[in-house]
């Protein structure tokens, strides 16, 4: 047999991560491949590479030795592809939210890290699969609503962003009255959708209507913020999707004070490991930064 680069590069991954498991979700591939590889590279080599324990494995004295020729392996395929390709491309850190996130969290980072040593790409869906992404190690940061915890993923709190009740300043409802859900209950409303919550906040508006008329659940946030600063709705969302209209006052908070209270618990979700990823630092200490910017309500 010979050894393949690849073999190298998962030799890398269970060292970096002390575990077969770990290893096999961030390079996509199963526990029992894993083992497979490294025990006929082990055959290959005629060394045991691990000390497998209940708890993951431990790099062997031969492995330790091995580990900086395997490296040194590697970095001299990358400086041949560099020859004949060109410059190499910066470091790459790949981020996930929801979609309704996507504008306050993606774009504020971005021109945070404009001039970092890094290349951002940037996915979007639902926290459910944002979570998988981060376990097959195809995404190294996620902005998540609260969800469960899940074994090898490190969830931090940002922010919590109340749900509250907007309208373009021009609006009629916009000029500064205490108002009521039965005040606004007949106006053209366009709530973002964010749960069953929601669902019982509409159920709730429509008993207080006096007309028969459409009432609309929205997503994502970025289509019922245009419904309200350009069509004339109110519309019902959390607080940080808008955060900017609302300080610029393009939009602004109706004191609707018999509003349910609702919020969004926003997380920042990654990987725990022991190797060091410079990139996925940067993004983290940039969102830690923008979760105190946020901290200061509009």
């Amino acid at each position: 047999m010979s050894i393949a680069l690849e073999d190298l590069r998962l030799l890398l991954e269970v060292a970096a991560t002390g575990s077969f498991s770990q290893a096999a979700a961030r390079l996509g591939s199963s526990q029992p491949q894993v083992s497979q590889r490294i025990a006929m590279l082990e055959s290959e080599l005629g060394v045991a590479l691990f000390a497998r324990h209940r708890r993951g494995a431990i790099p062997t004295p031969a492995c330790e030795h091995y580990l900086p020729l395997a490296r040194h392996a590697l970095q001299l395929l990358d400086e041949g592809r560099v020859a004949v390709q060109g410059a190499p491309a910066l470091p790459r850190v790949t981020m996930a939210s929801l979609p309704s996130l996507s504008a306050v969290v993606m774009g504020s980072l971005l021109v945070m890290l404009a001039e970092a040593p890094m290349e951002i790409r940037c996915e979007t869906d639902h926290s459910s699969v944002i979570m998988q992404w981060l376990l097959a190690g195809t995404v190294d940061v996620g902005f998540v609503l609260k969800c469960p915890a899940v074994a090898g993923i490190q969830m931090e709190h940002l922010c919590r962003s109340p749900i509250i009740a907007v309208a373009a300043r021009d609006h009629p409802m916009a000029d500064g009255r205490e108002l009521t859900l039965a005040a606004i209950a007949d106006q053209r409303i366009a709530p973002q959708y964010w749960g069953d919550a929601c669902d019982q906040l509409m159920l709730q508006i429509r008993r207080l209507r006096q007309t028969v008329q459409p009432l609309h659940a929205i997503q994502p946030g970025s289509a019922a913020r245009e419904l309200a600063l350009e069509h004339g709705f109110i519309t019902i969302m959390p607080e940080l999707v808008v955060r900017r209209d609302l300080l610029a006052g393009r939009l602004v908070r109706l004191p609707v004070h018999d509003l349910p209270e609702a919020s969004w618990e926003v997380m920042m979700a990654y990987r725990s490991g022991k190797r060091w990823h410079e990139a996925k630092d940067r993004v983290l200490l940039a969102a830690r930064a923008l979760a105190e910017e946020w901290q200061h309500a509009p």
